[in-house]
């Protein structure tokens, strides 16, 4: 039975079949599969050193696969680089959050992407249009309802922990236009911190961007994700709908405790 909301008939935005990557005689990915569909929440869960960093660096373009072939919108797509799978419209918010705690917030979102002056001033002399970068980063974060921060000027090391993880989640939602790929959003957070960062994630959801949530901790994957994909031994195990199955059949599939399970 298909999770709620989630046409499984319809074509994936984003698939691998068959990604393997070695590293010497290591096998980080064997085979993979992987099926990302439209408006869904799918988090991918593992054992440490099952494999499941490679594939997300392989979907995002930090890791290049040695065989299989990837799709986006049932485009064959390769990734060189994470700026061309951005190009793509992938955007990923990585555990470390990669923003610049000295840099303001509004260049924080715009880092890599800043906005110049039109005309001459622009293209000449190469000045930044900071009225209209602060005029969106204010409009994206206030539709994330992240508006309790007053000033978008202040240095991100001002913030809380919750608070620099919602300006990382606005970054990749303003440029995701695609898929947002989220590695461990809570791992560092308290609970209400925690609480904010999944209304954040459904909201973006709701927005139309699928996401890919990879985490540990059990309670959030169950809470948000429409799907689980399982990721054991550089390959996939099985996708369950965390309706049908209980947090104790997840774990025991990806530590190997309990037998392979379809979808």
């Amino acid at each position: 039975m298909d999770p709620e909301g989630i046409d499984m008939s319809a074509q994936p935005i984003l698939a691998a079949k068959g990604l393997t990557k070695r590293y010497g005689k290591v096998v980080a990915l064997d085979r993979c599969d992987f099926e990302l569909y439209p408006g869904e929440i799918l988090a991918v869960i593992g054992d440490n050193g099952a494999g499941k960093s490679t594939l997300i660096k392989c979907l995002s373009g930090a890791v290049t696969p040695d065989e299989g072939e990837m799709t986006l919108d049932g485009q064959t797509v390769a990734f060189a680089s994470p700026t061309e799978a951005r190009e793509h419209g992938i955007e990923t918010v990585y555990q470390t959050l990669a923003v610049s705690p000295a840099l303001s917030i509004v260049d924080n979102i715009f880092m890599g992407r800043e906005k110049r002056r039109p005309g001459w001033r622009g293209s000449v002399l190469r000045q930044l249009d900071k009225p209209a970068m602060r005029a969106f980063a204010r409009e994206k974060l206030s539709e994330l309802g992240l508006m309790t921060i007053q000033n978008i000027d202040q240095p991100v090391e001002t913030l809380s922990g919750g608070q620099r993880q919602g300006v990382a989640v606005a970054r990749a939602a303003a440029f995701g236009s695609k898929v947002i790929i989220l590695d461990e959003p809570t791992a560092a957070l308290g609970v209400k911190e925690s609480r904010r960062v999944l209304d954040l994630i459904q909201d973006v959801r709701a927005r139309g961007i699928p996401i890919i949530l990879i985490s540990h901790n059990m309670p959030h994957v169950f809470e948000v994700a429409d799907r689980i994909h399982v990721h054991r031994l550089g390959r996939r195990l099985s996708v369950i709908d965390p309706k049908a199955h209980s947090m104790s059949d997840a774990v025991a599939l990806m530590t190997g405790a309990k037998e392979i399970e379809e979808a």
